[in-house]
């Protein structure tokens, strides 16, 4: 088995309630739901964190809170907001972005990786102390856009209490995949999975079964020593028919024993 669970972020279902969203999550035997911090949880409404957070508990489902902090730009009276609120939710992992939102890292001065990797440091004791962890997006135009980049990030930050998300760029090819989970893989907490073509076209994840089992089977063993989840992450025309194939698809990959 691969030691991943499957569960889903709500990005996938923008809008839907939150209840909605429960109810397919249930449907489909998911174990765990990521909760967007831009639509359904926002930082700040621990209200709505507790109710969100019960009625998944309820229907079996852990939580993670996808909070879109983006240090250095928000500072640590930001990203105390968002930590109240995923432990309102009942979570034990917070999702924050490294750097700003679409800037490639390329652009940043090294003194402005410095201010990023402090302020993650600063943002990941204060996690520590509330029992919930800190994982970093691994995406496109932020500072974990190259695993270069990512590697020497989290190398910078230098604290046990940090880790990253993978996920592929879209149209990655199945061999720099491979390479880049092989040097960063370690520091993995948690995977986004979807299947785009380069022109970030939603396919059937039916079509990259066989590039996401090779990523999960080929995942190194990691310092995160929690429940670890494949997170579902978009699907072909925002369709609840489409999710419930890609959760059947996502649980096949899952399952498959390695040779």
């Amino acid at each position: 088995m691969s030691g991943f669970e499957p569960a889903l972020c709500t990005v996938t279902f923008r809008s839907l309630a939150p209840v909605q969203i429960i109810r397919l999550a249930a449907e489909a035997n998911l174990a765990a739901i990521e909760w967007a911090g831009d639509v359904h949880v926002m930082p700040g409404d621990d209200k709505t964190a507790r109710t969100v957070g019960g009625l998944s508990s309820a229907a079996g489902l852990a939580t993670s809170f996808g909070s879109y902090v983006s240090p250095p730009l928000d500072d640590i009276i930001a990203f105390a907001k968002a930590l109240e609120t995923t432990v309102a939710l009942g979570a034990s992992n917070i999702r924050i972005w490294p750097g700003t939102r679409q800037r490639d890292s390329a652009d940043y001065s090294q003194a402005e990786r410095r201010a990023a990797a402090e302020s993650i440091r600063e943002m990941a004791s204060e996690a520590a102390r509330a029992g919930v962890a800190v994982s970093l997006e691994y995406h496109p135009q932020s500072l974990t856009d190259t695993t270069d980049s990512a590697e020497r990030l989290i190398d910078s930050i230098g604290h046990d209490n940090v880790y990253l998300y993978w996920q592929p760029r879209p149209g990655l090819p199945i061999e720099e995949a491979l390479a880049e989970i092989a040097r960063i893989g370690r520091h993995v907490s948690h995977v986004h999975v979807f299947a785009w073509d380069r022109e970030r076209n939603r396919l059937p994840l039916e079509t990259a079964s066989d590039y996401w089992r090779s990523v999960i089977a080929a995942l190194p063993a990691s310092r995160w020593k929690g429940r670890r989840f494949a997170m579902l992450e978009f699907v072909p025309g925002d369709e609840q028919t489409a999710f419930f194939k890609d959760a059947t698809t996502l649980h096949r990959i899952l399952s498959a024993r390695e040779d």
